[in-house]
């Protein structure tokens, strides 16, 4: 088994840094399309509410793996801008995540209490002043955690861009496989790669947890 660590550490920590490349790239843009989301979703403007929540509901009951093969062979159809595979990759998981992001956000607006909304109106803030400097703030705090899980299902799901061409840590199997090394050993030392990847994560999410219940 520690054959294919000496042997193809290199490949191994290729695929790795192509995926800790496709989630921060994907975290990112999840996280800004996200709570553009969520400011639809509350607005009191019907046609913006009504966007979002079709955007939300499309998405939240779409498969991952559909978003990639619209992304990957639908999209060039169209004869629009086109994107290396890499690229497109980024795009799917962004919109696909974001959905999930907004949702977060959303649950954690609502907790946010109607006064605060109200003494900023109070002083003059308008719609957007009052979401931006009071109460998406405060969004933010409270759903750290539950925002944190989401990114660690984002970086498990960065696994599927492998079957679209894209040169990840998922893609590594196959190549191993060629070699003829046994599938098993490859599965054991991704496995761990990405306990390493998620056990921070986890961390963070645990420590934002505590300092929640306590401030609370």
């Amino acid at each position: 088994m520690f054959d294919i660590l000496v042997e193809y550490g290199d490949v191994l920590a290729r695929g790795f840094l192509s995926t800790i490349e496709l989630f921060l790239l994907s975290a990112v843009g999840s996280l800004v399309l996200g709570t553009l989301l969520a400011t639809m979703r509350v607005s009191p403007i019907p046609a913006l509410r009504a966007v979002g929540t079709g955007y939300v509901t499309l998405l939240r009951n779409t498969p991952l793996t559909l978003v990639f093969f619209f992304f990957v062979f639908a999209y060039p159809k169209l004869e629009l801008v086109q994107f290396p595979f890499f690229t497109a990759a980024v795009i799917a998981l962004t919109i696909y995540t974001s959905a999930f992001v907004c949702e977060v956000l959303r649950a954690g607006i609502n907790t946010v209490p109607v006064g605060q909304a109200e003494a900023a109106r109070s002083i003059g803030l308008g719609f957007g002043q009052s979401l931006t400097n009071v109460i998406l703030p405060q969004a933010f705090r409270a759903t750290v955690p539950p925002l944190v899980s989401v990114l660690i299902a984002l970086l498990k799901n960065t696994t599927v861009a492998a079957g679209f061409s894209v040169n990840e840590v998922g893609a590594v199997i196959p190549y191993l496989n060629e070699q003829g090394e046994p599938t098993l050993n490859a599965f054991v030392w991704i496995a761990v790669g990405f306990l390493i990847l998620v056990i921070p994560l986890t961390l963070v999410q645990r420590s934002f947890e505590k300092r929640w219940s306590v401030s609370r």
